[in-house]
């Protein structure tokens, strides 16, 4: 489909089954509609080839409906002058260089959620772009993640965008630096150590005012035509503009895409965004799109068999099993999904104003959520692009927005970013939380790279949690077991542990409030190391800084554990212990 590169020219098919006559016009025929003619393939579908068509060439496909004639840009297309601009012919000869990456399994991904628009932009008068962001890449080595998943990049509408608008999935926004700027965007990242997962848009596609909007002339009930719904189906809450799933030809369209990322560009796996609006038409209730649901089934199981060990992360919110159940089962087949029942209930308990309303049996409840008894079935956070956008704010600024650098808005943030990583599942940071980035994310604001020198301190703490959590076993396992819940001091202990008993004990006083000796049980006797204290003024000067230490287990039952412990705490701080071996 589309333009097709090859030794004797360009071969250019079209699928337009309503049209009466299709054309290609480009800079090879001066945009003449008369010059190059399609054949029609009597399946829908229009064909042609060109001698004099070439690599680089821009073009669009002249389309006749009746007494209507109008231009389209070709839907296929890899590459775009710009969204309501011209197709151009992309030709893949991009050098990977022998680029070959080896996927960390997915009980060991620390996940970076960037938009590469804002993620560093150095001109203030231009977007980031690829480049851009390659030139922070030590940076995140040195925080220690290990996969990037960025925010959509398909050509979208106009150059400042999160990129839920996506006007050609195909072609690369020529903003962030267009198609060979993202493979080297990913040989980059590969050769960095980062895995990276790029987020898609399936469940709409753009405004109505772009080219694949009744495309060929066809519609009903005023709608979009052959890529789209034309009844009740096509409502989201972007407009009349969901995909008709049950068509063929719009199936193999997405499906054509999400290999493309996978083939074209080594990608390591896709994020689709909001599925619940894939299988169901109101994204909430019971009125299901079958068509929809297979629609994912299919793709995902092939993409596991194409490509074995890929990512394939749903955004769904529905906290539904079976979107991480496997394709034959029934399920979607995702391997993970974005989890509402851990990132609400933590950030409501870190972030409301009296210690007495934060409830512990909820936080318990989120520590231990999980799908189809898997734990790393869910990804999870306390920020991303939704959670910190939309009439919510950064995390500090939703704790104190007079004063988001307060020390109870930096330590109770931080409450919320050390449960994502000693948690079981997928963790994922979004950009600038290592900072404490304190704005609420907007396609217009970029990150304060000034604050990695301000609070360098901070970013140690993150550097230290993430080692934490890739180095420990413990951390990598399935297992937790929360046996310690103080509802009244506000106070959670839980163990962490792995098949082979490697264990790590977590503490986390959740009140402002500092215990010197408060009795907690253990999974066994003997000595038991300090391996981390948030609390530490090392990572921040106005930090209590209580004192922490090694601690010894005795041999004497305590929540339900044969072993019992004393800690001392500061207020708003967790504690991490590892036992001697």
């Amino acid at each position: 489909m589309g333009a097709i590169v090859h030794d004797g020219g360009v071969a250019f098919r079209v699928w337009a089954p309503h049209a009466n006559r299709v054309s290609v016009i480009g800079d090879f025929n001066d945009f003449d509609g008369s010059a190059h003619p399609m054949q029609s393939e009597e399946n829908g579908f229009w064909y042609t080839d060109i001698e004099t068509a070439a690599t680089g060439d821009q073009y669009k496909f002249q389309i006749t409906n009746g007494d209507q004639t109008f231009d389209r840009i070709d839907p296929y297309a890899r590459e775009v002058t710009n969204s309501v601009g011209n197709a151009v012919v992309y030709h893949d000869q991009f050098d990977w260089e022998g680029d070959s990456f080896t996927r960390p399994s997915q009980n060991e991904l620390v996940i970076y959620e960037m938009h590469i628009g804002t993620f560093n932009r150095t001109d203030e008068d231009t977007v980031g772009t690829f480049a851009d962001a390659i030139a922070k890449f030590n940076h995140l080595k040195g925080l220690g993640i290990n996969a990037i998943q960025i925010m959509p990049i398909a050509e979208f509408a106009g150059d400042l965008s999160w990129g839920y608008n996506p006007a050609h999935i195909f072609a690369v926004e020529q903003a962030y630096g267009g198609p060979d700027a993202l493979k080297h965007f990913i040989r980059e990242a590969h050769r960095t150590g980062f895995a990276v997962i790029i987020d898609v848009v399936y469940n709409h596609f753009g405004p109505s005012d772009l080219d694949l909007w009744q495309f060929d002339g066809w519609s009903e009930n005023g709608k979009g035509g052959i890529y789209f719904y034309n009844d009740h189906r096509s409502s989201t809450p972007w407009g009349d503009t969901r995909p008709d799933y049950g068509r063929g030809e719009v199936r193999q369209f997405i499906y054509d895409n999400a290999q493309m990322w996978m083939k074209d560009y080594h990608a390591d796996g896709l994020r689709y965004d909001m599925t619940a609006y894939i299988r169901t038409i109101s994204g909430i209730g019971n009125d299901d799109i079958a068509e929809g649901w297979g629609l994912m089934n299919w793709i995902n199981r092939d993409l596991k068999r194409d490509f074995p060990g890929c990512y394939l992360v749903a955004e769904d919110l529905q906290t539904n099993n079976w979107l991480t159940k496997p394709d034959d089962q029934g399920g979607a087949g995702f391997t993970t999904q974005w989890d509402a029942g851990f990132v609400h209930p933590i950030r409501e308990a870190i972030t409301a104003v009296d210690d007495a309303h934060r409830d512990m049996w909820a936080v318990r409840d989120a520590l231990c959520h999980r799908y189809n008894d898997d734990a790393f079935q869910r990804v999870i956070y306390s920020e991303s692009h939704d959670e910190v956008a939309n009439g919510k704010a950064r995390v500090p600024t939703e704790i104190d927005a007079d004063h988001p650098e307060s020390v109870h808005a930096k330590k109770r943030a931080i409450l919320g970013a050390a449960l994502t990583l000693l948690a079981p599942g997928v963790p994922m940071l979004f950009q600038g939380q290592e900072l404490l980035e304190d704005e609420w994310f907007r396609d217009t604001d970029p990150l304060d790279w000034t604050r990695a020198k301000k609070l360098s301190g901070i970013k140690r703490l993150f550097v230290d949690l993430i080692h934490l959590r890739r180095e420990l076993p413990g951390l990598r396992g399935q297992s937790i077991e929360v046996r310690h819940v103080n509802e009244s001091d506000k106070v959670i202990a839980f163990v962490r542990g792995d098949r082979d008993g490697n264990e790590v004990v977590v503490v986390v006083n959740f009140a402002n409030r500092t215990w010197e000796s408060y009795e907690i049980g253990m999974p066994s006797p003997g000595d038991w190391i300090l391996r981390l204290n948030t609390d530490w003024d090392g990572y921040d000067r106005s930090f209590d800084d209580h004192p922490a230490e090694n601690i010894t287990a005795i041999s004497e039952d305590r929540d339900g554990f044969s072993a019992k412990a004393t800690v001392s705490i500061g207020p708003y701080a967790v504690l991490v212990y590892v036992q001697r071996k």
